[in-house]
């Protein structure tokens, strides 16, 4: 499926009218190369297969899978593929002065990773399997939302390339300036993870095989940083997902299966043990509670 996703290569060194430009590279053949140039906008390269080398500046890097490139506006640099029978793939974002300057705007954590490349000369971040398996997450949700036509779509591209920019800016600092790190970083990831798929199958094996560990060190990871084991946190999550439909008005016949329960019997009994109240007592409860709002004066001694 992710293969629709793909773009065709172009050594065009200018960006369109846009805030952003998205593209999901993998080259099977030698095609032209750019070679040594520098453009306007900032860059931000994902490497996932290849035999490659980037060069900015002067420096040299044989790039691994999972680095990840930082180019500001105006800076010298180039790919130059050593082996073109290896397939080459890596996403390629460009971002706008302006937009980045927006971001400024709001905070000065956005610049991190730019002021480590200018001042200090670091281009590169190296990630680890599964912290760029999650990095791969929002660059694939933002070319699919860019190719979609939702509600919403253009707010929600500003949101994800922000997120995705503040991701790179943490990954950065983590690897910059290890002693600030204060948050498990596959803890964090897999609450992501959670979050984003609340609604399919979050079975611990197939969060262990997403994140290409042991469902054993990621039950011991979790409940070490959150003190419940990952199944708990999971139907909390979903439980409150679903209360929080229910309240909104949601028929209970829909919430259960929207939220990931596979029948209602389960999904009762977890319900009233964790609000010691049935779904059916949580709408009678809710109706009337609209109705003392609606009418105050019949409350009233």
């Amino acid at each position: 499926m992710r293969e629709k996703l793909t773009s065709n290569y172009d050594d065009r060194q200018y960006m369109g009218a846009g805030d952003f430009e998205l593209y999901y590279y993998q080259d099977t053949g030698q095609n032209k190369r750019t070679g040594l140039h520098s453009h306007p906008y900032y860059e931000f390269y994902f490497f996932i297969e290849g035999h490659a080398e980037a060069q900015v500046k002067k420096e040299h890097y044989m790039l691994s899978y999972g680095d990840i490139l930082i180019v500001p506006p105006k800076t010298s640099h180039g790919i130059f593929v050593k082996d073109f029978d290896i397939p080459y793939r890596r996403f390629d974002l460009w971002v706008s002065t302006s937009m980045f300057n927006r971001l400024l705007g709001i905070s000065h954590d956005y610049s991190y990773v730019i002021d480590e490349a200018v001042t200090e000369n670091r281009h590169v971040i190296h990630t680890d399997r599964i912290t760029f398996n999650s990095v791969l997450s929002k660059l694939f949700f933002i070319i699919e939302e860019e190719k979609g036509n939702r509600f919403g779509r253009n707010t929600q591209l500003q949101i994800s390339v922000a997120d995705l920019i503040l991701t790179i800016n943490r990954l950065a600092s983590e690897q910059f300036s290890p002693h600030k790190v204060t948050k498990d970083a596959l803890y964090q990831n897999i609450c992501d993870y959670i979050e984003h798929n609340i609604d399919g199958n979050l079975s611990l094996d197939n969060i262990a095989d997403h994140f290409f560990l042991s469902k054993y060190y990621i039950s011991h990871v979790f409940k070490d940083n959150i003190g419940i084991s990952i199944h708990q946190y999971i139907a909390k999550k979903r439980l409150q997902l679903c209360h929080d439909a229910i309240m909104g008005g949601e028929p209970i016949s829909q919430v259960y299966n929207t939220y990931g329960f596979d029948d209602y019997s389960s999904f009762y009994r977890a319900f009233k043990k964790e609000y010691s109240m049935s779904p059916r007592k949580l709408v009678a409860q809710s109706k009337m509670d609209t109705s003392d709002a609606m009418h105050p004066e019949e409350n009233e001694s």
